[in-house]
């Protein structure tokens, strides 16, 4: 029976090393491989292009900063630059999150969407960190039934990576007004460093994988470089 879970482990990890080879996923590696060649004056040019767009659609939408921060332009640009980096291994260097919500003041939205858009940092994380293992299934410096377990010991420990998160940035925080109600709608991006984000499961992970045994903590540093 126990072999038979293995098996069909290696199958779901296999399965996901296809579906990484989708249109969809070599569209986004394609995609990182572009943003890597372009020097920093054409990611400038990029990310304030991308910025002066979304910042439009914004503003149209009602959304303003408080007094005293930057320009909602300015925010944005420096989310798009920070968004646009990638390592040797297409592996981002900060990992973004956005998140909304609303309150009775600005203070509780703010505090509300802070915390929404850490645990959708943790989502984000288990996605990047999946899909480095993944690639050393594909580069066969990992086994599939390794990897599969890896993989399921991540995927069900979002809980413990968003506890293990540290200092976000925040790069990106307006707010609109709700019409009806008065409350206030607080949006917020947030950046986590990419090398931070792989500690992160690290710690959430191990020792569910010391459990599990076979050396898996092991091969999981090797696959985040530690």
């Amino acid at each position: 029976m126990k072999k038979l879970m293995m098996v069909a482990m290696a199958l779901i990890v296999a399965c996901s090393v296809s579906f990484a080879e989708t249109s969809d996923a070599k569209q986004i590696y394609k995609e990182r491989k572009e943003l890597r060649k372009l020097d920093k004056k054409q990611l400038n040019e990029k990310s304030t292009k991308a910025a002066k767009k979304e910042a439009k659609r914004l503003k149209k939408e009602g959304w303003v900063v408080s007094p005293g921060t930057l320009p909602l332009e300015k925010q944005l640009d420096r989310s798009y630059l920070m968004e646009m980096e990638y390592d040797e291994n297409l592996y981002p260097k900060y990992i973004m999150a956005n998140a909304q919500s609303i309150g009775e003041n600005y203070d509780a939205a703010k505090t509300s969407a802070l915390s929404l858009a850490i645990t959708n940092l943790a989502g984000q994380i288990q996605t990047e960190v999946t899909a480095l293992v993944e690639n050393t299934v594909a580069n066969k410096q990992l086994q599939a039934n390794e990897a599969a377990s890896i993989v399921e010991t991540i995927m069900s420990s979002k809980n413990l990576i968003s506890q293990s998160i540290g200092r976000t940035i925040t790069v990106v925080e307006c707010y609109r007004e709700v019409k009806k109600s008065g409350n206030k709608e607080v949006l917020v991006r947030i950046a986590y460093n990419g090398d931070m984000a792989k500690d992160a499961v690290k710690k959430a992970v191990r020792n569910e994988l010391e459990k599990k045994g076979e050396n898996l903590h092991d091969q999981l540093d090797k696959v985040l470089g530690f």
